[in-house]
């Protein structure tokens, strides 16, 4: 081609130089155009060629593809391979110019031929994501181990083929800064070790609730990569982690709770101790109106006055023998309440007990499983329940400790 512009510009009495340099240019013009039209032609092809086939098949692995540019990044091949056959014939006269053009596309090539190869494991990635088995393992994490690999031959391919250096050459090297290597990816090896204990202990998975006091991190897991955790907190903001520390720090996973059939209660009524009381029998008759707990009153009343009975005890004091007290009667109650409530799981612990006294009064703890495990229905069920028991402290004479705002 070259000769034939440069016999075409010689037949019009032009100079040998400008005929050169007339020639050069057209030539380039005609691989410039040349490379433009296959690049544009080659690209449209191809992804009409994976829309096609997207279309007529129920698999999403084609669809996958072309998210992720697939059918982009093989429309740049066929410009390339005739950039790396042309040029070179073009460039005859420039030896160095035409040996580093062909160094530069080839590299080029082996970068584009990366791009593509991590298109692929992404596309591969999000369709194992679809497999129930392992949508909340941390595929990414793999996916980046497997893709530092790749950038590092890549890498090292590269600059062989554009220093024209033999790959021995940079992997002595690299050798013999490994220490140093390590060093600068010591996080990225820590992650990968982590990563990998996290999937074969089972720790976390993403959508795991896990709360790390020690990292501000209270809320859903939503990605586990290779170097970092992102944990979306329950006011929407992000906290990002090193994923080492998932197996370095202590954290709560509150996985068991989302997988049980019910979410703890466990809180507490602080009684005030000065209310607490014996109940003669004119106060234990009003109580015995309460229907939860009549049957409950009277069955213990026996129980007492034959307890009593057989020791001939002195009742002219209450504090003689057996007695009902009102924070006793109070505790058969709320168990009475809670094995009654609809929302509380009557196949798992349903407890009220009495604490150790502390200074804020006498505390009854409150000890059950809620069904619904959804945290804002949890809750107002929780005041619900909390809101009716406050106000039935009165009816047994009992009062809730709070301090006195008197000075």
């Amino acid at each position: 081609m070259y000769l034939f512009f440069f016999e075409l510009f010689k037949t019009q009495g032009l100079n040998n130089s400008l005929s050169n340099f007339l020639s050069f240019t057209c030539v380039v013009f005609i691989i410039a155009s040349t490379t433009l039209l296959l690049s544009f032609l080659s690209r449209n092809i191809i992804k009409r060629l994976f829309s096609q086939i997207a279309n007529r098949t129920s698999s999403d692995f084609d669809d996958s593809l072309i998210k992720n540019k697939i059918p982009s990044l093989l429309g740049y091949l066929p410009p390339l391979f005739f950039l790396i056959v042309q040029l070179p014939q073009v460039l005859y006269n420039f030896p160095k110019l035409s040996i580093f053009s062909s160094n530069v596309l080839e590299a080029i090539t082996a970068f584009l031929g990366i791009l593509i190869i991590r298109g692929f494991l992404k596309s591969v990635t999000d369709q194992l994501r679809k497999y129930t088995v392992l949508k909340d393992k941390p595929l990414e994490s793999y996916l980046q181990v497997f893709m530092i690999f790749i950038w590092f031959i890549g890498g090292i391919i590269i600059l062989s083929l554009l220093t024209g250096k033999e790959v021995g050459v940079f992997l002595t090297t690299l050798g013999a800064l490994s220490a140093v290597i390590l060093l600068i990816f010591k996080d990225t090896l820590l992650g990968f070790v982590a990563s990998i204990q996290i999937t074969i202990n089972d720790t976390v998975r993403i959508g795991d609730w896990i709360t790390m006091n020690n990292s501000n991190g209270d809320g859903d897991v939503i990605s586990i990569s290779l170097s970092t955790v992102k944990i979306q907190n329950f006011d929407n903001t992000i906290t990002t982690i090193p994923t080492y520390k998932l197996i370095s720090d202590s954290f709560t996973n509150w996985r068991g709770m989302s997988d049980s059939d019910g979410r703890r209660i466990k809180r507490a009524i602080l009684v005030k101790a000065s209310s607490i009381k014996f109940l003669n029998d004119q106060e234990i008759e009003p109580l015995k109106k309460i229907e939860l707990i009549s049957s409950f009153i009277s069955n213990r009343e026996k129980e007492i006055k034959t307890h009593n009975n057989s020791l001939k005890t002195n009742k002219v004091k209450l504090i003689n023998g057996r007695n009902l007290t009102n924070i006793g009667l109070f505790r058969a109650y709320i168990k009475e309440y809670l094995d009654q409530h609809s929302k509380v799981n009557k196949n798992m612990t349903i407890m009220c007990r009495q604490l150790a006294p502390t200074p804020t009064g006498i505390p009854l703890e409150i000890y059950a499983f809620i069904t619904d495990k959804d945290w804002s229905i949890y809750e107002s069920i929780v005041s619900d329940i909390f809101d009716h028991l406050l106000s039935a402290l009165p009816n047994f004479k009992l009062e809730n400790f709070e301090y006195s705002s008197k000075n």
